[in-house]
């Protein structure tokens, strides 16, 4: 990046390797949407719940990616391939992760950040990892790909549009733009970043960048929609792994040296998942794109941008409103999903997970039912929701980090009565699941056997229970359950004690590499 990219050379053909192109998309999935409280948790964000069609906003990111390049491609003479999703989350957040990535039945590769650092750093250790996978099959494909960067949690209607503009992005990709991918707006919306558009580059619409702004007030994203020249800020980036790392190290050189060092000394599974080292992670800054490299464009000649109009549904499903407004709506412009019941009601929105929800005589509200919460809001203030999860984060609310149905790798549990040192939890575990060896210094635990069998190693002894069979667990003894079946197992455990808390558990081994170094260490269940 010695000298700029001029709008012409964006425009003009440019000399491409006698290779195939690579295209590599990334899914930045590491989000919280604490504004979709309480279907969204601390430990369960958003991209990761059913939110829309029975399937989380992950898979549906990445099944969208099944339409680019689907017969292939080609570009100035060369064949363009794309490689498997390569999907950035948090180590947090591994198990469910590689749970919604499996339902697709597709390849994938993960790379694991141990600490939250926002999309910057996230982009620069997927660019690494792109250059490092691509590299030992230099001789064929072109060892620089093209990253498609895409957060994990946006919705997009027309799969078919969204294909067409990202094949347009590559194209001025390739030359050494960074490309983003910019929504025509359709009203004077304050919760997006815009792009400031500059010079038409070609028949498609795509136009130079002259600016990236955050979030305005009112008057200004008025201001900005009537003069034609300014689009909502997707999100969505297309640019080269080379161009990336070298304007990342131009505009954050700290953000490029810790994850570069993050990388190397990474911890790579058998599979090819990549865990990122937790001290060079730490120290990196934290910064998204936009802040980090994005706005430096305009003001670093060393910096070409593009941006491509998408026309294609766009939302970033960023709060309840933007989920009403994406959803299908009865005559009164409601919309409601599970048990709910509208009478006289008009432009609302409510969701049930269990329990029936009856509306009556409201207009534009929200109403979200959990198990354990239940949100009630005006729509037009849903923004505010973030406010009641920094409230519940303060007095250290359970309701804010996981629902009462919480998953584990082995399968998942769900506390259905608790009081004065007593717990009632139903417990189920997939076939083939085994909980880690285990046990409590505060509680002991007696289990009930209502469906399928279970492997109970108690102790020195290890027999199996059948339905209707039980056994007791005392406090200070080494457990472990197990499902050695094809079906799912299913338990009811009672747990009795004087602390009931999900650290009281000291795991001595666990097939899902939960173990701490210390036998005497607590980890979450």
């Amino acid at each position: 990046m010695n000298q700029a990219v001029t709008p012409a050379g964006l425009i003009a053909a440019a000399n491409e390797p006698e290779v195939a192109l690579v295209v590599q998309p990334v899914v930045l999935a590491g989000g919280s949407g604490t504004r979709l409280w309480p279907l969204s948790r601390e430990h369960c964000p958003k991209q990761l719940i059913d939110l829309l069609d029975g399937e989380s906003l992950l898979e549906a990111t990445v099944r969208r990616l099944d339409g680019l390049y689907a017969q292939g491609g080609e570009h100035a003479g060369a064949s363009v391939r794309k490689a498997a999703p390569l999907v950035v989350s948090s180590e947090e957040l591994r198990h469910m992760t590689a749970d919604r990535l499996g339902r697709l039945g597709q390849s994938s590769r993960i790379v694991f950040e141990p600490v939250a650092r926002n999309t910057a750093p996230a982009l620069t250790v997927a660019a690494l990892a792109a250059q490092a996978a691509h590299s030992a099959d230099a001789a064929q494909t072109d060892s620089d790909p093209i990253l498609i960067a895409m957060p994990a949690d946006h919705l997009i209607a027309d799969r078919a549009a969204f294909a067409a503009a990202l094949e347009d992005a590559v194209r001025y990709a390739s030359r050494g733009a960074i490309v983003t991918l910019g929504v025509p707006p359709q009203r004077a919306e304050t919760g997006y970043g815009y792009i400031g558009a500059g010079a038409t580059l070609g028949a498609s619409g795509a136009r130079t960048i002259e600016r990236f702004v955050e979030k305005p007030n009112a008057e200004v994203a008025a201001r900005y929609v009537a003069s034609g020249d300014y689009w909502w800020n997707s999100g969505i980036f297309v640019v080269r792994a080379s161009v990336w790392l070298a304007a990342i190290a131009l505009c954050r050189p700290a953000i490029a040296m810790y994850c570069a060092q993050a990388f190397e000394l990474a911890r790579v599974d058998a599979d090819g998942a990549v865990h990122l080292d937790a001290a060079s992670l730490a120290a990196c800054p934290s910064d998204s794109i936009d802040y980090a490299v994005m706005e430096s464009i305009g003001a670093e000649a060393r910096l070409a941008g593009v941006v491509v109009p998408l026309v294609a549904g766009w939302s970033d499903v960023g709060a309840w409103d933007a989920v009403w407004q994406v959803s299908d709506k009865d005559a009164s412009g409601n919309v409601a999903r599970g048990r709910v019941l509208f009478e006289d009601s008009t432009e609302s929105f409510a969701h049930s997970d269990g329990r029936l929800v009856a509306c009556v005589g409201v207009h534009n509200v929200v109403v979200v039912e959990t198990a354990d919460a239940v949100l009630v809001a005006a729509k037009d203030r849903v923004q505010d929701v973030k406010a009641i999860v920094g409230k519940l984060k303060a007095q250290r609310g359970e309701e804010a980090q996981h629902h009462r149905r919480v998953e584990r790798p082995w399968g998942c549990y769900d506390s259905v009565d608790r009081g004065e040192r007593f717990q009632v939890k139903r417990i189920v575990v997939k076939p083939g699941g085994v909980l880690s060896l285990q046990m409590h210094h505060h509680r002991a635990e007696h289990w009930i056997v209502v469906r399928g069998t279970a492997r109970v190693t108690r102790g020195e002894d290890v027999f199996l229970l059948s339905e209707n069979e039980s056994t007791f667990i005392p406090l200070g003894v080494k457990h472990r359950l197990e499902n050695p079946g094809k079906t799912p197992l299913e338990i009811i455990e009672v747990q009795s004690g004087g602390y009931l808390g999900e650290d009281d558990i000291v795991r001595f081994d666990d097939q899902y590499g939960r173990v701490p170094q210390n036998a005497d260490s607590t980890t979450p269940r």
